[in-house]
């Protein structure tokens, strides 16, 4: 139990941090945001755990076909902010996003990498 209380801790200071930091400075709040710290933490955790390698290379390998449909919510994100308010934005992003990872799986399909 005190072994998933620290991944708690740990991971959630990791957001924490990002946040404060973000507060001081939009752009290295948002270097610090891009970098993979969550998948890295997240691969450790894996590791420590003893988990097979084939599971701690997986995640890595699907972590990055499954960044890729993010991106576009990174800049419908500015752009709807101004407009339609804050939790109306963070709708249509997640909204957005879902469109952009069914239309992503289907186009990565033809080369083989599955998604869904």
């Amino acid at each position: 139990m005190a072994w998933i209380i620290t991944k708690y801790l740990l991971t959630a200071g990791m957001v924490v941090f990002i946040s404060e930091v973000a507060k001081r400075s939009d752009r290295l709040g948002g270097f610090i945001a891009a970098l993979p710290l969550m998948t890295l933490l997240t691969l450790v955790w894996l590791y420590v755990e003893n988990q097979p390698e084939e599971k701690i290379a997986n995640h890595a390998y699907y972590t990055f076909w499954y960044v890729i449909p993010t991106l576009p919510m990174f800049l419908l994100f500015p752009y709807l902010l101004p407009k339609i308010g804050f939790w109306m934005t963070m709708g249509g992003c997640v909204v957005a996003t879902v469109i952009c990872f069914g239309l992503f799986a289907l186009v990565v399909r033809v080369f083989g990498i599955q998604l869904l």
